[in-house]
């Protein structure tokens, strides 16, 4: 029997029924109020999410389309970058600003590793630099990076803080304005469970400052241009807007606030140590740094004498769920579980389940059972 597959990796998220109903319904035009009452709303509501004050701007593209933005609209080429790379999208933002013309200082960790703020702070002593660009949620590795104490640092260096937090932002605990960062990059098919196709920017009045003065080119991403458009007495785009996804999110933000921005995180949290505890009933060792952060995705280190490649396959192929392999240096040797956005509890145990049944087939002694019985533990035991 032909069933739809059940995505379990890091994103994009599955997709609430409601959400692909807006996205379904008849257009906004885009130079009128209807449009203008729509982005106010999904901009007010990202701002509340992200738990800042600063302007949030939005763009038809993926996460990595606000990454750019952040680059091309801060900086000057030759302008010295500091950018901690701890998997594969640290590496990302590192290429980006090189692209630019960036002068960039890695701080280059083990995958796996999490960030640590005196790092930053020697790479800031070392030589001034006119930010710090860095991750929330590393999503190759599943580490959580200590954004709160990097912005101690950078604030006390005079720096501005940039941070991707696309697959973090609705998953774990992230306070923009308290903790001192000035652009953060989120995206529209993480945490939030909306459709892929929109990134979104929140920048602060520092960073407005800065790319007064910043020469690289822009035009699409032109932050200007959105901010003259956005302050019109019905705000709208400069260029016509993904209209249909805007109308997804704010079904998929309005999702979110009804639930409650702290149930959220609650389930978020319960649903991450009921993977891991049944993960961990497996013999199976967890990769990462902090695991217990780690309320987006579980990275799992793929047991001796099995590619995890291959048991990513076999489990997409023999029971339709599908997780992610390894990257980088990690290709083959972790798979990853994602468990943000639209999932609940027998999600987590089909995904266990699954697993079990995979792993049992190549030969893995299983336990059967065992990862399901420990992940209904969590639950039973859950308020």
């Amino acid at each position: 029997m032909d069933k739809p597959e059940i995505i379990m990796a890091p994103g994009p998220t599955p997709v609430p029924p409601e959400v692909f109903l807006a996205q379904g319904s008849p257009l906004v035009y885009h130079r009128g109020p209807g449009y203008g009452d729509l982005l106010r709303e999904v901009t007010e509501s990202l701002q509340r999410a992200a738990h800042t004050s600063n302007d949030i701007l939005i763009f038809a593209s993926s996460g990595t389309g606000g990454l750019e933005s952040a680059v091309a609209n801060l900086l000057s080429p030759g302008d010295r970058v500091v950018v901690p790379v701890a998997g594969f999208f640290g590496e990302r933002f590192a290429k980006i600003a090189r692209a630019f013309g960036a002068d960039v200082r890695t701080i280059d960790y083990e995958w796996g590793s999490a960030v640590r703020a005196e790092d930053v702070g020697r790479a800031l002593d070392g030589a001034p630099a006119k930010a710090v660009l860095m991750q929330q949620s590393e999503t190759s590795t599943g580490v959580i990076h200590d954004v709160e104490a990097v912005g101690r640092v950078t604030r006390d260096a005079g720096v501005l803080l940039v941070v991707d937090v696309v697959s973090s932002l609705g998953a774990v605990p992230y306070d923009g304005d308290a903790w001192g960062v000035d652009v953060a990059i989120g995206g529209s098919q993480k945490a939030f469970s909306a459709t892929p196709g929109l990134s979104f920017v929140s920048i602060s009045p520092a960073a407005w400052e800065v790319s007064r003065s910043a020469t690289n080119p822009r035009f699409y991403f032109d932050w200007a241009a959105y901010k003259k458009s956005y302050d019109q007495p019905s705000p709208e785009n400069p260029f016509t807007p993904a209209i249909s996804l805007m109308l997804g999110m704010r079904a998929a933000l309005r999702r979110y606030f009804d639930e409650g921005p702290e149930n959220v995180l609650r389930r978020h949290q319960l649903l991450s140590h009921a993977t891991k505890e049944g993960v961990r009933a497996l013999g199976l060792d967890l990769s990462g740094e902090h695991p217990e952060r780690a309320w987006a995705v579980t990275a799992v280190r793929a047991p001796e004498g099995i590619d995890g490649d291959e048991l990513v396959a076999k489990v997409r192929a023999d029971h339709s769920i599908i997780l992610a392999p390894g990257q980088g240096p990690l290709k083959g040797k972790v798979f990853r579980i994602g468990h943000l956005g639209y999932y609940d509890r027998f999600d987590i145990i089909r995904c266990l389940a699954a697993l079990e049944l995979t792993l049992d087939a190549m030969g893995y002694p299983v336990k059967r059972g065992a990862a399901v019985a420990a992940a209904e533990t969590v639950f039973a035991e859950a308020p």
